[in-house]
């Protein structure tokens, strides 16, 4: 048996595309892995978004590749994936971070704003994956991380589409495991809880409803933020996750471990 080493953690020589990653969550999962090591490559649907990713990643230190690709798109995402092959080698790691939320309650949402928002959040991924699997199994070795939600477990009011997608994304992510686990590719997700972002902002003020709502029902009672993301991400991006497959890793402060705290009587 191998002794354990911290280098591990490290991602040192690899090539990670992340896929999304110009600000939010996919900007600190696209740091962190830059700062472990790996060469960072990043998309997005536009020049301006790209174009504001690398400036972003610049200012924070790191030499980033930003390419212009949708992610739904699998003739633009197999070309996004000859180029990353071309210029920084071949991808070691995947992370399907590309992602939207259309809050509709659902008698009232089109099937075309459904199916927009379940070809973003499930095809996107699995078209995603299916470009990068190849030359992960020639080099006999790759890591999957797919972002998944709460509410790949959990329904809310409003989110059936997006519930839905993360949903199968929870699933493809399984399967992907079951799949090409013998080629020693791993495929987990990561489950965000509530966290701060930008978007949240004007719903994490003192006194807004859904604010207390969530820091009453999160046993650590706060809002996540985008660094307890990054140990994470990195984790499974590494080979300490070796055997680790098909696992859904929520960091969520505790929610799905509770049903929330008793009344005080």
């Amino acid at each position: 048996m191998v002794d354990f080493s911290m280098d591990s953690f490290s991602l040192e020589g690899k090539v990670a595309l992340v896929t999304g990653a110009t600000y939010g969550i996919g900007f600190a999962i696209g740091s962190s892995l830059a700062q472990a090591g790996a060469t960072l490559v990043f998309n997005d649907i536009n020049q301006e978004l790209v174009d504001k990713g690398l400036a972003a990643y610049e200012e924070a230190g790191i030499k980033a590749h930003g390419y212009v690709a949708n992610v739904t798109d699998e003739d633009a995402v197999n070309e996004l994936v000859a180029k990353i092959n071309e210029d920084v080698g071949v991808v070691d790691i995947l992370v399907n971070n590309a992602g939207i939320i259309k809050r509709i309650p659902m008698h009232e949402m089109s099937a075309a704003e459904w199916r927009q928002v379940v070809d973003i959040d499930l095809t996107g991924p699995f078209i995603m994956a299916k470009a990068v699997i190849p030359g992960m199994i020639e080099k006999g070795a790759g890591k999957i991380i797919n972002i998944c939600s709460l509410m790949s477990e959990l329904g809310r009011q409003t989110v059936s589409a997006y519930a839905a997608a993360k949903g199968g994304l929870k699933m493809l992510t399984r399967n992907i495991a079951a799949e090409y686990g013998e080629h020693n590719i791993q495929c987990n997700g990561i489950g965000p809880g509530y966290i701060e972002t930008p978007q949240t902002a004007p719903i994490r003020v003192d006194g807004h409803p859904f604010n207390e709502f969530i820091i009453q029902k999160t046993p650590a009672a706060r809002w996540g933020t985008t660094e307890d993301l990054k140990g994470p991400a990195v984790f499974l991006a590494s080979q300490a996750s070796d055997f680790v497959n098909g696992h859904i890793l929520y960091v969520d402060g505790g929610i799905l471990a509770s049903i929330g705290k008793q009344p005080e009587s």
